[in-house]
């Protein structure tokens, strides 16, 4: 049986009440996550569209040969979408259900509820001279109000747009306190809430990024050739969290996931900035005790936290400077585990794509009537400020983003396509240079580790100059590794502010020799590089074994199903072998000893790298990898046995290939990335029409769904059949082209689960049944698209 990991990296924009509508696509993915874990378990969960996900994984088994695996494992967001993000993520950690979010959204995000005490109209006659206002709003025949709401609508919205109107002027109308209060509320629900299990594997980290925006800013300083030094105002912010190395159920502590999500939610003018002594109030309002206060405040305000004003930062919405957290997603790429065959998507979840085509509809009639005019003006004063200040900032195209992905695209593709070429000539020296008796020999550790060095000295002898260029790539590849390794543990924020410090440990690897990697052409490294490497380079230790998983997940497509388990324990030795390196990579593990010696780095490199040494230990832990991995290759069949030892061998010949491709970074999925978007106008089988077709939060500049519990229903709803017909077709499109299933049965698929969906929410979703009733004709009438 072919497996494979379905990896979503998934990208939620901002939305304002659009939240509501990306909060359904996002629970369609915890839905798909759930499935995939009972699938694996060989336990079935008929809840709703859960149970026919688990049919369509058991239908893909048995006609495509393919066990497929989905695992949301990196999330970014911005504004809206960062809450989203947040609340999956501690539903994927902890096993929690993501209901109490959909009563957050459903119940509680209303402008009744989010108002401000102090800001809510004390009585029908406060601000008797807003009434024309509201009037000119609400009531005029034909205005916008019914244009635009549905009858049964008309009069909440009516009447709560009323007391908005004739709310506290020229101040946020909404609660900062009270929003945190409910996003805190949520949270604590989601802990009393039965736990399931775990719904990514042990070895597999979650990151979740959150972006904020620091409305004063922080000074950071630029190093230039003149003057040295400069400094620049600094407003972007991201907040990190990752359980990698952690065993805790949790993402992070409550307070810190309500501190990023009201933070990257503050959206201006409608919410107050976000201070930590807003949070602070909640807290104690609710007896919570947040024991990490400090430390976070630290490693999310670093520079703020230096100078003492981390206290009184102002945060303000993350989707003002970065809507579309692509930048943060790309950059968790690295150093993730890859077990078996990966299928990599980046998945953004856009709302409103319709703005983009209105806007470039509008632009290109702009550019027509210039062309048609001689004498168009440019924008003038106002219509530039006010453009500036709106949508530019925000709604900036992701295109460099995709460029990003697509040249790493590419390069996994001229890697792969290199070691397969060198394959066949590799192996051939391999088994020359250590006899065919090799292979029928058992292995064990002290074999392993005589056979590896005289394997890695065969390679840079044959390689002649080029190992020169290599080993030098090598060693800047570790000076950098060292360098951040530093700067994290002095908990210092920019990396490119290092140049001293790389300069520094520069001149201390000269005095060691290191001046030059290689001896002459052909000699190979020189004694004072190969005690370095053995002692430091960690991330060719990182690489060799991800080779080797990769190799392995090859085999395994073409095993016999009798080789299954002992090609499985193989694999789950690689990975073991793996958590002992990846875990010297973190601070955390490095202790405080070292700590202290990378504080004092700029002055005592000798001792700092000495120290890193130590505290990693790399030659015992290559012993124990050894042991290991020798004892798991004694119990792998004859040829894959054969495949593994001449891979383990043959690497270093690839590295000295590849490693320049890579620009010293080694890739930990093996396999191209595609992009996929999630929004109204990509999800047609039930209606056509798009964003204005089946949204109703558009209204009011997307504040729409604050307004209206219907509002909230209809999108929510719509968000769950657009996240369900979506991911089929992502599923799908995992299985080779001649192996997928017609349009017909794709079809058949949506509207097995899209009953299931209407069917479940139709006793939650009371304010809108004649929506019910036509999306079940909808449904029913639905051909292939």
């Amino acid at each position: 049986m072919r497996q494979k990991e379905l990896r979503l990296a998934l990208i939620c924009y901002g939305g304002v009440s659009l939240a509501i509508y990306m909060h359904g696509i996002t629970k369609e993915i915890w839905k798909l996550a759930q499935a995939s874990r009972d699938f694996h378990d060989g336990t079935r969960n008929d809840q709703c569209s859960r149970g026919i996900y688990f049919d369509m994984f058991e239908w893909m088994e048995q006609e495509t040969g393919i066990r497929l695996r989905v695992l949301p494992d990196i999330i970014a967001g911005a504004s809206a979408g960062g809450i989203n993000g947040i609340f999956l993520s501690q539903a994927i950690i902890s096993g929690q259900s993501l209901e109490p979010l959909t009563d957050m959204w459903l119940d509680t995000a209303d402008v009744d509820r989010l108002l401000d005490p102090d800001a809510r109209p004390l009585s029908r006659f406060s601000k008797f001279w807003a009434e024309p206002i509201a009037w000119l709003a609400l009531g005029r025949k034909g205005g916008a109000v019914e244009q635009t709401v549905s009858k049964e609508a008309r009069e909440e919205v009516k009447m709560k747009l009323s007391r908005f109107v004739r709310a506290r002027w020229f101040a946020p109308p909404f609660g900062g306190k009270v929003f945190s209060t409910l996003i805190f509320d949520a949270l604590e629900a989601m802990t009393k809430s039965e736990a399931g299990p775990r719904l990514l594997p042990p070895e597999q980290p979650l990151d979740l990024f959150v972006t904020v925006t620091d409305f004063v800013g922080h000074p950071e300083k630029l190093q230039l050739n003149s003057p040295p030094e400069a400094l620049e105002m600094e407003h972007r912010i991201t907040i990190g969290f990752s359980t990698r190395g952690q065993k805790s159920r949790n993402v992070a502590d409550p307070a810190e996931l309500v501190f990023s999500g009201r933070a990257t939610a503050s959206f201006p003018g409608a919410f107050p900035p976000f201070t930590v002594a807003e949070l602070d109030e909640v807290l104690k309002d609710k007896g919570y005790v947040w024991s990490g206060r400090k430390n976070f405040l630290r490693r999310v305000l670093p520079n703020q936290s230096r100078t003492g004003t981390a206290e009184d930062t102002i945060l303000i919405d993350g989707s003002v400077l970065a809507n579309a957290p692509f930048a943060q997603a790309i950059e968790a790429l690295k150093n993730r585990p890859a077990k078996r065959e990966i299928d990599r998507r980046f998945v953004y979840i856009d709302p409103r794509p319709d703005l983009d085509v209105a806007k470039s509809d509008k632009a290109m009639q702009r550019l027509q009537a210039a062309q048609d005019e001689e004498n168009e003006s440019l924008p003038g004063f106002f219509s530039t400020i006010f453009g500036a200040i709106s949508n530019i900032p925000r709604e900036q195209p992701i295109r460099d983003n995709l460029d990003d992905i697509a040249r790493r695209s590419n390069r996994i593709i001229q890697m792969r396509l290199i070691t397969d070429n060198l394959r066949g000539e590799v192996e051939q020296i391999v088994e020359g240079l250590f006899g065919r008796t090799l292979f029928l020999d058992r292995p064990t550790a002290s074999r392993l580790a005589t056979w590896r060095r005289k394997s890695r000295d065969k390679a840079a002898k044959l390689s002649g100059f080029s190992y020169s260029a290599y080993g030098h790539l090598k060693l800047t590849t570790i000076v950098e590794e060292i360098v951040q390794t530093v700067r994290r543990a002095r908990n210092e924020p920019l990396a490119q502010n290092q140049q001293a410090l790389r300069d520094i440990l520069w001149s201390e690897l000269h005095k060691r020799g290191l001046e030059n990697v290689g001896k002459k052409a052909g000699a190979g490294p020189s004694k004072s590089a190969i005690d370095f490497f053995r002692e430091q380079d960690l991330g060719y230790r990182i690489r060799r074994l991800r080779f080797l998983a990769r190799r392995l997940a090859e085999d395994l497509d073409d095993c016999a199903p009798e080789d299954y388990v002992a090609i499985e324990k193989m694999h789950d030795v690689i990975y073991d072998c793996l958590a002992i390196y990846i875990e010297r990579e973190t601070v955390d593990y490095l202790g405080e000893d070292f700590a202290a010696l990378a504080a004092q780095a700029d002055t005592m490199p000798a001792a700092m790298l000495d120290g890193l040494a130590s505290a990693r230990d790399l030659t015992s832990a290559d012993a124990t990898v050894d042991q290991r991995l020798a004892e798991a290759l004694i119990g792998l069949p004859k040829k894959e046995k054969r495949s593994m030892l001449l891979a383990f061998l043959g690497f270093p010949f690839y590295d000295i290939a590849t490693l320049p491709l890579l620009q010293g970074e080694g890739l930990d999925e093996f396999d191209p990335i595609k992009v996929d978007r999630i929004s109204p106008e990509d999800a047609k089988a039930i209606r056509k029409g798009g964003v204005a077709a089946t949204l109703k939060g558009i209204e009011f500049n997307n504040f729409g769904a604050f307004f209206s519990r219907s509002y909230r229903e209809n999108d929510y709803l719509w968000g769950r059949l657009h996240g369900a017909e979506r991911m089929i077709d992502i599923m799908l499109s995992t299985v080779p082209e001649g192996k997928r299933p017609d349009a017909q049965m794709t079809l058949e698929f949506k509207k097995t689960i899209f009953r299931k969906i209407v069917d479940e929410e139709e006793k939650r979703l009371t304010t809108i049944g004649p929506l019910f009733t036509s999306l079940r004709k909808e449904i029913a009438r639905a051909i292939p698209v």
